[in-house]
């Protein structure tokens, strides 16, 4: 996994979550990409402010600034039309945008904040989830890719998936 982070320091693995030797708390923690993972205890990914309920124990990247990214690996088995889904939580909004192969594959996506001020609990901002679908729709060749999402302004967002589904196959 290639990424840039503004900081060394992995926030969600070996920090937010102890490092107990158990997998999801010490997923990749001696690397600087921040991961974490949903929890379902105290009402924390499994709230009722959530938009779209997440997948218990499901890891994500967090604890994202303006100017970060990472990639990700693909296998596009039929070349095409694609729309891409986004699980996420947003404090405050933002965009991010995507690179193929590194060349760019999409302009600043919008992310709607996920922030509700009816939560009584501040951090829990962070804990929001919800899905957005058809964030854009991208022409994807058949092969191995790599893909790059980067965070363009805002920040304070936490990714859980992407899905990818076929629109229009190529002819």
């Amino acid at each position: 996994m290639a990424y840039h982070d503004s900081d060394a320091k992995n926030s969600g693995s070996g920090g937010l979550n102890p490092a107990d030797g158990t997998y999801l708390n010490e997923f990749r923690m001696n690397e600087g990409v921040d991961t974490s993972y949903t929890k379902f205890h105290d009402e924390i990914d499994n709230n009722p402010y959530n938009m779209v309920e997440p997948e218990k124990d499901q890891l994500y990247v967090g604890w994202t600034e303006p100017g970060e990214w990472f990639n990700m690996t693909v296998l596009v088995k039929t070349a095409g039309v694609y729309t891409i889904d986004l699980m996420y939580t947003s404090n405050r909004g933002g965009s991010i945008s995507f690179d193929l192969d590194g060349k760019k594959l999409t302009g600043p996506l919008p992310i709607l904040s996920t922030n509700n001020p009816k939560d009584p609990l501040a951090w829990r901002q962070w804990h929001h989830w919800n899905r957005t679908g058809d964030l854009a729709a991208v022409a994807l060749s058949r092969g191995k890719h790599v893909l790059t999402l980067h965070v363009v302004d805002q920040g304070n967002m936490n990714f859980d998936y992407l899905e990818f589904k076929l629109k229009k196959p190529s002819s």
